[in-house]
Formats: C-alpha cells, sequence, structure tokens
C-alpha cells in the first residue's frame, strides 16, 4: 500500500495544454498515479504534463518526441530531458514524480540540462553523460543503476549481467556509457556464453559492484 501524503491530500494538476485541466486531490501516490493513468489513456495529445503547483514542480511526457521533462522552479531552478526508447517508460516516471516529485528521477535515465542534447545518436549521448562521473563513487553508483533497470546477477554469483533479454538496438545510450564507466572504473569485462543475447554486456564482480547493487536490490 502507498505510503499516504503528509500532510495531505495532495493537489496536482494534469493538462495536455487544451484548456481542459484536471486538478485532482489524492490521499496518496497510488490514488495520483491511477488519476493519471485514466487521463493519459483517455487522451490524444504530443504533451501531458503533471504540475505540483504547492511544490513548484512538473513533469513532462511527450511520447510522440520520446522525451520527458522535469522542472523545478523552487530554490535553485532546473530543467532536464531525457530521451525515452520505450514506450512503457512514460508512466513509470510519472510513479516516481508523484513519490518523490523531481528528485524521484534522479535514477530514471540520462537526464541533460539542454533539450538539443537529445538530438545527439545515443552513443554521443552516452559518452557524454559517463564523462559527467568523476569520481568512483558517483560513477558505481551509475553503474548500479543501469543494472537495475536492465540486469541481474548469473547464477554463479561471478557476474553481473546488463541489458538481459534486450534486443542489440535497444539501450544504446546507456550501453555507450556503461562500456565507458567499466573502462574507468577498472571493471573487468568478460564474453557473455554462448546462448547470451547480443546485447548483454557481462562484468566479473567486484566488491565495489556487490556493495551498490545490493541497495537496488
Amino acid at each position: 500500500m502507498a505510503r499516504p501524503y503528509k500532510p495531505g491530500p495532495k493537489q496536482f494538476v494534469f493538462a495536455v495544454g487544451d484548456g481542459n485541466d484536471q486538478h485532482v486531490s489524492v490521499g496518496d501516490p497510488q490514488e495520483a498515479y491511477v488519476a493519471f493513468s485514466a487521463f493519459f489513456r483517455g487522451r490524444e495529445s504530443d504533451t501531458y504534463v503533471i504540475k505540483d503547483e504547492a511544490a513548484r514542480q512538473s513533469l513532462a511526457l511527450m511520447p510522440r518526441r520520446g522525451v520527458i521533462s522535469r522542472t523545478k522552479d523552487a530554490g535553485q531552478p532546473r530543467s532536464e530531458h531525457l530521451r525515452v526508447d520505450r514506450g512503457n517508460r512514460y508512466l513509470p516516471s510519472a510513479m516516481l514524480f508523484f513519490e518523490n516529485g523531481y528528485a524521484g528521477l534522479d535514477h530514471f535515465g540520462q537526464w541533460f540540462p539542454d533539450l538539443s542534447d537529445l538530438d545527439a545518436s545515443p552513443e554521443t549521448r552516452g559518452a557524454a553523460r559517463a564523462a559527467t562521473f568523476t569520481t568512483e563513487a558517483t560513477a558505481i553508483g551509475e553503474v548500479a543503476r543501469i543494472w537495475a533497470d536492465s540486469g541481474y546477477v548469473d547464477p554463479s554469483d561471478q557476474y553481473y549481467v546488463f541489458f538481459d533479454s534486450h534486443d542489440v538496438d535497444d539501450d544504446r545510450a546507456d550501453r555507450a556509457e556503461l562500456l565507458q564507466l567499466i573502462e574507468f572504473l577498472g571493471l573487468e569485462r568478460v564474453d557473455a556464453p554462448a546462448g547470451a543475447t547480443g546485447s548483454e554486456v557481462w562484468v566479473r564482480a567486484d566488491p565495489r559492484l556487490d556493495v551498490e547493487c545490493a541497495r537496488w536490490s
């Protein structure tokens, strides 16, 4: 059961730019998610916006462009943008926003400060993202984020497997980022066994990965 908002209820505004905004008052994130899911599926639009006006934060889903944007105006104003490669990412992003606002999406993917950054190739975006992690701790955290989104631990407990059952054309930006971070951290990449999909990346277990990935399990 979702944890109730305290203080609650909490108000959100759902909008698609046609002037028919929907105002909801909800007791917990799950209730907000159910309301927004109905709103999202019941309309055809280029952009769906969730506004938390009290917190001065918003989330914009743009399925036709393959983009998610998040904005916060309180404190230090900031906007970031994410390229979405899979259609099943939009509603989960909304749930994270309902749970923890802007910060709830910190580990959802490769965020960039400028929309134009998303026009680069996935490989360029991945390399650019990897270059932003300049310490071992932050780099290990990002590797664990990628693993938690797409991987598992081999039954032998000797390897971390990334991009399990994904097509080789999926998650190209995350793959490019991961390969650069593997090199930066000195992790050992090994050949995938026979029968593995061509997209999988196998990395030998490492104490640093063990600790960080356990937080995501």
